[in-house]
Parts: structure tokens; C-alpha cells; sequence
């Protein structure tokens, strides 16, 4: 469908969607981030919605700066997938067992490790810089040192919220019926603490006294402040991209145990929350995806929806006027409050219908109704990207 313009920028914020449609806080959002004087523009994603000093679903280049804020708090959250050698007729009727073999496997909500997992001892983790990784620990913030037991035993779990692992089928195509493994996590709590602390430090600064929206506290290049925070940046980034391969082995391994003929091909993975130095234009600049995916010419990506509605494999098309991005899902059409309120846990058992999954009060903001249509989000930005593939999840483990 191609962008259109928002009215009443500084910098061009092209929109992917209907900008009437956009509601008036996101679109407030947008027009702060837009009049920053290091912003070069903004990409804006069919699945945009309100979020925490940027907006969820928004693409945003600086020049030698760059916002906490339009990275969100889970540093690196993202997707991973991967298909397997087996068709439907594969599975068994009752996928209760299976749903509760992952659950046993990959802890969930809050719930951590009883003690670090050992990524070595974990079938296809076997190499991978791990002590190299974890010394690096040492070099951040000094206020999170004492996190680091917490982020060892938090390796290899799910967390909670919209964060899931699914057990999907392929939909249409030669490849019908096909058997995907897919799942949704970030950097648990210490990307979470270490985003905060950047913030708050963000917006002591004397550059950021007259913004519009405090949140949107930027970081300047060639500053101690800047360093501090890519260091902590990579290095959580690196551990939500970890923690997926953690979870995406167990999780294979769980199915190994059950279909011991199972094959598996190249994993795909994808942040959706996270900074690259990129160039548009011949400008070097810091882009910050926060609810989008980059989809560069060829890159593979994942764009999943709700926890009934299904998800798409991509590959991007390589669009520059959206910084080679595209969105990151299906975003939310309400708040998880006026979810509860809207929903009852018998309207998450129909909008879930065929799905072995919770079905209870603890996930009823989770529920479809709350998430925009996937079909829309998907046809709104078909210049961005090509649907690889088309799934549908038969088991999903929410937290």
C-alpha cells in the first residue's frame, strides 16, 4: 500500500497505515520523537500503538544519538522459528502432553532456573563463546553486578506477558501440514534493569532539559554516558538472542523426545527491539526498532500474531523509505486493563478454539480481541515484505 506522510512533523515520519487510525497518544509520540534535532526521520509500522516515550511499531533514525526510550525496556526481544520434518498427521490427537513436556522444560512467567543451565550441555549449544560472554558481565553497570546469578538461572526461560512458544502448522502451499517451532522472549529482567538505569540516567542530562517528553532523553555519541550505554546495549541484546537459542534447543530437544525421527533446519531469528548503525543516503545512522524487525533485501523474519490468529515467515524486500524494516506483529488494539474488562475467560476459550493452550483468567488480556487483525497488518505492508509462509499454532505456552 505503500507510506503515507504525517502531518505536523519536523523530520518525515512515513506511516504505514491509515494515520487517522492511529490513536492520539501514539500519534503525539510520533510527532515528539519527530522534532528531536538528531532525528532524520521515522518509519511507522501497521501495527503501531502507544508505548513508554516512543512508540511500539516505530523505526527511528538519529544521527549521532540515540533514545532508550525508542528501544523499549526487554533490550533484544525477539523471535526465533525453525521447521521440522513433521506433517500434521505426525502429531497426536491429544497435544496436552506435549504442551506440558515444553512447559516443564522452559520455565515461564516469573519462575527461573533452580540453577544456571549450561548451554554447552544442550544439544547444538555446544560452542559459542560462552565464558567469553559471561565475563563480559563484569564490564556493566555497577548497580546490576549483583544481577548476575539472577541472569544466569533467567537463561533459558520464557518470562511472561505476550511472550510465548508455540508448536504451529504450516498453512497452504506444497508444504501444508508442515510442523514449525516458534517462541517469543526478550532479556528477561536484566535487559529490563539496565534499560531503566540508562534512562534514568538519559534524562539527568543538560542536553535533554527542553524536550518535549522527558522519556524520550537521548544519548549523545563521543560522550562517556553514550559508551556506557551501547556496552550494556550489545551485551544485552546478545543475551536475549542466547536465551531464544537456549530455549529454541530445549524446546527441540523436547520434541526430539517425543518424534525421535524429527529433523530440523536453519533456525531463523530476529530482534524486534534493539539499535543498528545503519546508512541511508550516505548518513550514517543509529536506527532504533522498537515492535519492528529489520527487513532488508532477502533477510528473513518472523511476524507473528495473537495466540489464536496465527503467524507469517517473511522475507524482506528491502524497502529504504521504512530503514528496510517492517512490523513485528499484529500490535495491540487495547490496553491488557480494557482487555480484562471487555473479555471473560469463555471468550478466550472460543477465540482460542483448536488451540491446546490456557485457556484462564491469568491470560485473558492475551486473548485475540486485543491485538489487531494480522490479515490487515500483513496486507498494509506488502511493499515491505513477502509472506514466506503462512502458520497457524495447534500449541501455545504462554507465561
Amino acid at each position: 500500500m505503500g507510506f503515507t506522510p504525517l502531518a505536523g512533523t519536523r523530520a518525515p515520519v512515513r506511516v504505514w497505515t491509515d494515520p487517522y487510525t492511529i490513536e492520539a497518544q501514539a500519534a503525539r509520540q510520533l510527532r515528539n520523537i519527530s522534532s528531536l534535532p538528531w532525528v532524520q526521520g521515522v518509519a511507522v509500522m501497521p501495527d503501531v500503538h502507544f508505548g513508554k516515550g516512543a512508540t511500539v511499531g516505530s523505526v527511528i533514525a538519529m544521527r549521532q544519538a540515540v533514545s532508550p526510550a525508542a528501544v523499549g525496556v526487554d533490550i533484544g526481544c525477539g523471535m526465533s522459528a525453525v521447521r521440522t520434518s513433521l506433517t500434521a498427521a505426525d502429531l497426536p490427537d491429544d497435544l496436552g502432553p506435549l504442551r506440558t513436556a515444553i512447559e516443564a522444560a522452559i520455565p515461564v512467567g516469573f519462575a527461573m532456573r533452580a540453577d544456571a543451565v549450561d548451554p554447552r550441555r544442550v544439544r547444538g549449544l555446544e560452542q559459542g563463546g560462552w565464558d567469553e560472554f559471561w565475563r563480559r558481565f563484569a564490564t556493566l553497570d555497577r548497580k546490576v553486578a549483583q544481577l548476575e546469578t539472577r541472569a544466569q538461572r533467567q537463561l533459558g526461560t520464557l518470562g511472561g506477558g505476550n511472550h510465548f512458544v508455540e508448536v504451529c502448522l504450516e498453512q497452504g502451499g506444497p508444504d501444508e501440514g508442515r510442523v514449525w517451532l516458534m517462541l517469543h522472549s526478550g532479556s528477561r529482567n536484566i535487559g529490563k534493569e539496565l534499560a531503566e538505569r540508562h534512562m534514568a540516567v538519559a534524562r539527568g542530562l543538560p542536553h535533554n532539559v527542553d524536550l518535549p517528553d522527558r522519556d524520550l532523553a537521548v544519548f549523545l555519541a563521543g560522550t562517556p554516558e553514550m559508551d556506557a550505554y551501547r556496552r550494556d546495549l550489545w551485551w544485552a541484546q546478545e543475551y536475549a538472542r542466547r536465551n531464544r537459542a537456549v530455549m529454541l534447543a530445549l524446546l527441540c530437544g523436547v520434541v526430539r523426545d517425543e518424534f525421535p525421527q524429527v529433523g530440523y533446519d536453519e533456525p531463523i531469528s530476529c530482534h524486534h527491539n534493539y539499535v543498528a548503525e545503519e546508512s541511508y543516503d550516505g548518513v550514517e545512522v543509529l536506527v532504533t526498532r522498537k515492535g519492528a524487525i529489520r527487513a532488508g533485501r532477502g533477510d528473513l523474519g518472523i511476524i507473528p500474531g495473537s495466540m489464536g490468529t496465527g503467524s507469517y515467515i517473511v522475507r524482506g524486500r528491502g524497502n529504504l523509505d521504512a530503514y528496510c524494516s517492517a512490523s513485528h506483529g499484529a500490535g495491540r488494539r487495547m490496553s491488557r486493563g480494557q482487555a480484562k474488562r471487555t473479555y471473560s475467560t469463555a471468550d478466550l476459550a472460543a477465540q482460542t478454539a483448536g488451540v491446546e493452550c490456557r485457556k484462564d483468567a491469568g491470560v485473558v488480556d492475551e486473548i485475540p480481541g486485543a491485538y489487531k487483525d494480522i490479515t490487515q497488518v500483513m496486507a498494509q505492508q506488502e511493499d515491505l515484505v513477502e509472506v514466506v509462509a503462512h502458520l497457524k499454532q495447534v500449541v501455545c505456552v504462554k507465561g
